[in-house]
């Protein structure tokens, strides 16, 4: 078997490939694009598995860690049993530490694959139905702020009130060029933006779709304000389509929209994606993270990491001054496997529950600098499917 990095003469090979596992019906024009990269296996000299990453970056205490993001995988019918996507994985890591991406998320359709090298359950990617009766009942603002359509010369400023919010909120992508090109936004149907004094105080981009009744529904993709008057002007604007819509899908960008300024039931429709989250180097991602202001500390670990051995072994955390580090050596005093590592560097679990997955092992005194560098503020998102 042969691994090598996909080129635009591979698109045939790929888009049979992929139209065969996930009903593509779109012909890409160009496999190699900015911000995307990927790979091949080939065996006979004939394509038998692909593998996309592109380059993301997600907040993890208010700073962006580079993330490869995993997607498109594939392997032909004819090869499948033979380890085609475990070495395309595999390949993936070196390719991503490489390029110093120390993260690497991917949302999972065959989770028992994934996990065999290292990818566990991190984080969440939800949409929630609003009944607009339920969305009439969410509290009226006092500072009316005007609205208006969005314009090409926002785009900056949309993108500054996006990151505003999103670096609050643990596992939000920066949606960095070139992966993610801003500009897309003005081909949805509703574009409108909450001028501010210095900036935009939030913004909201949805599309008209049918389905769902006789009236159709709104489907937003973004509700972001930077403060409450700014949340509750867009909540108030989503008001308005009072009588011409059935219900309002909100994709859940900002959770304190709808936990704290929302009028939600005890029971309503939720559509949930988790996503899995890898630790591709360890040293790497904790440099790049920020993390609460400790007193100095130390924790000796023993990484069980078979499919990525430059951080596998003795490593020690260090705190240090407000500074956390990772330098190798220690007693090995708490042992991590590698799919604890995701879970714990996300704050989606904390050292109780991966002891009982059976992912940590040690003392829990000896744990509990971990549980203490988490600090879990909530449950970590993502709001961008790959």
């Amino acid at each position: 078997m042969h691994i090598r990095e996909y080129t635009d003469d591979d698109i045939e090979a790929v888009f049979r490939l992929r139209k065969l596992a996930f009903n593509a019906s779109e012909r890409p024009e160009r496999l190699v694009k900015p911000g995307t990269r990927g790979l091949v296996a080939e065996i006979d000299g004939r394509v038998a598995g692909v593998l996309g990453i592109g380059e993301y970056a997600q907040f993890y205490g208010g700073a962006a860690v580079p993330m490869g993001g995993i997607g498109g995988v594939a392997v032909d019918g004819a090869y499948r049993g033979r380890g085609v996507a475990n070495a395309l994985l595999d390949a993936a890591l070196a390719a991503m530490r490489d390029h110093g991406q120390s993260l690497s998320v991917l949302y999972a359709t065959v989770p028992p694959l994934y996990r065999g090298r290292g990818w566990e359950r991190a984080g969440l990617f939800e949409w929630v139905e609003l009944p607009m009766d339920r969305l009439l009942t969410a509290p009226r603002p006092t500072e009316l702020i005007p609205s208006r359509p969005a314009e090409e010369i926002d785009l900056p400023a949309l993108h500054e009130c996006y990151l505003e919010v999103a670096r609050t909120v643990d596992g939000m992508a920066d949606r960095r060029p070139p992966r993610i090109d801003v500009a897309k936004v003005l081909e949805l149907d509703l574009v409108s933006v909450l001028p501010g004094p210095n900036g935009l105080r939030g913004y909201l981009t949805a599309n008209r779709e049918p389905g769902g009744g006789d009236m159709g529904r709104l489907k937003v993709f973004d509700l972001v304000g930077v403060d409450v008057e700014a949340q509750l002007n867009l909540l108030a604007s989503l008001k308005s389509w009072a009588g011409t819509l059935d219900a309002i899908d909100l994709r859940i960008t900002d959770p304190a929209t709808l936990n704290l300024l929302g009028a939600t039931p005890m029971r309503y429709s939720v559509w949930t994606s988790t996503w899995m989250l890898r630790v591709v180097d360890l040293p790497a991602a904790v440099a790049a993270r920020g993390w609460p202001r400790l007193a100095n500390a130390a924790v000796d670990l023993e990484i069980v990491d078979e499919h990525a051995p430059w951080h596998a072994g003795l490593q020690r955390i260090v705190v240090e001054d407000g500074v956390v580090r990772v330098e190798s050596g220690g007693t090995g005093a708490v042992r991590l496997h590698a799919r604890a590592l995701g879970p714990w560097f996300s704050g989606a679990q904390n050292t109780h529950a991966l002891r009982r997955a059976g992912l940590l092992e040690g003392d829990p005194a000896d744990a509990v600098v971990l549980d203490q560098l988490a600090g879990a503020s909530g449950v970590p998102r993502l709001a961008d499917f790959f």
